[in-house]
């Protein structure tokens, strides 16, 4: 008796590990069903336990989660064929259905795109930046020219550059004053009274234009004689214009007032726009000396000319820089709820999407041009054949132009960083997924703006030549189309933030129409026009019957 009591011992002993090994196999299941499973290796105590745990592994159905959790997380040390069983595992129940992968949750867009670090459009940059170098030796040169011409040149040459200072100068710096106080005037009503200020653009330029233009005829000068022919002209088709958009007014103030209500979020988005018209003013200030300069050197009429096309490309330029900024600035708040910084966009604008913004101030005005002219041979077609090839041509070249350049297109360059033509192509292919073709064709927008540049020009000639032909007639014609010019083109670039906004509206709303913020103006628009409760003279593109041959 007393010899086998050692013996109960060691079984109990053996009992207590074996209990010891279940109960840490039944912890390890139930870590295994909670997805709880670490990822360290235990070794094998011993054989027997080895198989036991392989032969319940076999048992499990292969599809079984409980089976692949452990094969991929517990590592279990994978039999030899020596230690394999003999007899094949036991056929999966019949109740066992193959296990459904769950479908992948769709990812929200990456932010990532919105702050691309690369350069756009490259080429015309560079181009642009040459021809800014060019430019400014030229200017520097025609200075020191001019300067030149004062100190060292005969009599005569003094005596003309010294009438040229004191009866040229001062008129063209007056005009620049007054461009940059009519620039800030109207866009400054134009964000306050949008609705009334649609139509007293439309018809002050038909007036005002109109009004330079006789009082240029009344000098009885050639050459003012011909600037004046070309204001009436141009007041005859203004005035016919604003009768041919009667119809499109009502929306168009609906959606540029729907479009400047973030601006009151952002006190600081006009800051851009002051920036550019002092540099402008002061470009402006230069380039008039220079061409004071160019008086007194090799055939000043081209150098003049050449001056000009720089001054128009480097103006053009500056406003959309300006698009380019209040573009991000409103896109982001549209798209992303965002609060951006303007300094942070106008930097970007400024170095790296300032390539698309040289293309596109090479692109966008030959455009607008284009549009113009097709319409008018629109207008003509069919009742020449001449003429209806023409328009057919004419028709053709513009498909083209809308698919691979608009100015809609500096939307998608603000925001996402994309190349001017690419950024054209992908907006328009939202316009076209949304049917929104007939509407963004139709917007006035941007004539409106071009109008509002065209009324502060006419009233800086109206003043300048006005002033100028009481001291010295002879260089009211030349004053006069400097002072339309300076004008016309810093009024243009404080006319950026509606066109922007407008032009964001439009694109956000193609890229998200179940946006909050916007409201059903434009889907109510569209099923006016679908359901032929509304005409729309679209822009003219290649009709239907040429497109299927």
């Amino acid at each position: 008796m007393g010899a086998a009591e050692p013996v109960e011992e060691k079984k109990s002993d053996g009992g207590e590990v074996k209990e010891e090994n279940e109960g840490k196999e039944e912890e390890e299941m139930k870590d295994v069903e909670k997805g709880e499973v670490g990822f360290q290796e235990r070794g094998v105590e011993s054989n027997n336990y080895g198989e036991f745990q392989l032969s319940r592994m076999q048992m499990l159905n292969p599809s079984n989660p409980l089976r692949i959790v452990i094969n991929s997380a517990t590592r279990v040390p994978t039999a030899s064929p020596s230690q394999r069983p003999s007899q094949p595992p036991p056929p999966p129940p019949a109740h066992a259905q193959p296990r459904s992968t769950p479908a992948p949750t769709p990812q929200p867009p990456s932010l990532t795109t919105l702050n691309s670090r690369a350069y756009t459009d490259r080429i015309s940059l560079f181009l642009f930046l040459l021809h800014m170098v060019a430019a400014v030796g030229l200017v520097c040169f025609l200075i020191f020219k001019g300067i030149q011409g004062l100190i060292q040149a005969s009599e005569s040459i003094k005596t003309k550059e010294k009438r040229v200072l004191q009866f040229y100068l001062p008129q063209v710096e007056a005009a620049s004053f007054l461009s940059i106080t009519l620039a800030l005037a109207w866009q400054k009503a134009v964000r306050e009274w949008p609705l009334f200020m649609v139509h007293f653009i439309l018809w002050s330029s038909f007036v005002m234009s109109l009004s330079a233009g006789i009082l240029l005829i009344c000098f009885q000068k050639p050459a003012t004689e011909g600037i004046g022919v070309c204001f009436i002209a141009f007041a005859i088709g203004n005035g016919l214009y604003a009768c041919w958009v009667t119809t499109r007014i009502k929306f168009c103030c609906k959606i540029l007032m729907k479009a400047l209500e973030p601006v009151s979020k952002f006190p600081g988005l006009s800051q851009p726009i002051y920036w550019m018209l002092g540099a402008g003013f002061l470009w402006m200030s230069l380039w008039i000396l220079a061409v004071m300069g160019a008086l007194n050197f090799y055939f000043p009429p081209l150098i003049i000319i050449a001056l000009y096309l720089s001054l128009a490309w480097t103006a053009e330029v500056m406003r959309n820089v300006a698009n380019l900024t209040v573009s991000r600035v409103i896109s982001l708040y549209y798209l992303r709820g965002m609060q951006s910084n303007t300094q942070f966009c106008f930097q970007r604008a400024m170095t790296l999407n300032l390539g698309s913004a040289c293309l596109g101030s090479l692109f966008v005005p030959a455009i607008e041009a284009l549009r113009i002219v097709a319409r008018g041979l629109n207008l003509l077609e069919g009742e020449d054949e001449f003429m209806f090839s023409c328009a057919h041509c004419c028709l053709n070249i513009m498909d083209s132009i809308f698919r691979y350049g608009n100015g809609w297109a500096y939307v998608q360059i603000a925001v996402y960083g994309k190349g001017f033509v690419k950024a054209s192509q992908d907006t328009w292919k939202l316009f076209q997924q949304q049917e929104m073709e007939r509407i963004v064709d139709a917007d006035i927008t941007s004539a409106i703006c071009f109008l509002t540049g065209v009324c502060s020009g006419s009233i800086c000639v109206i003043v300048v030549a006005a002033w100028t032909a009481r001291l010295y007639q002879n260089f009211t014609a030349t004053i006069s189309l400097l002072a339309f010019i300076i004008g016309y083109l810093m009024t243009r670039i404080a006319m950026a933030v509606p066109h922007a906004c407008v032009s964001s509206y439009y694109a956000c709303y193609a890229e998200n129409p179940e946006n909050r913020l916007f409201d059903s103006t434009i889907k109510d628009r569209l099923g006016i026009i679908k359901s032929g409760r509304d005409v729309v003279v679209p822009t003219p593109r290649v009709p239907r019957r040429f497109n299927a041959t």
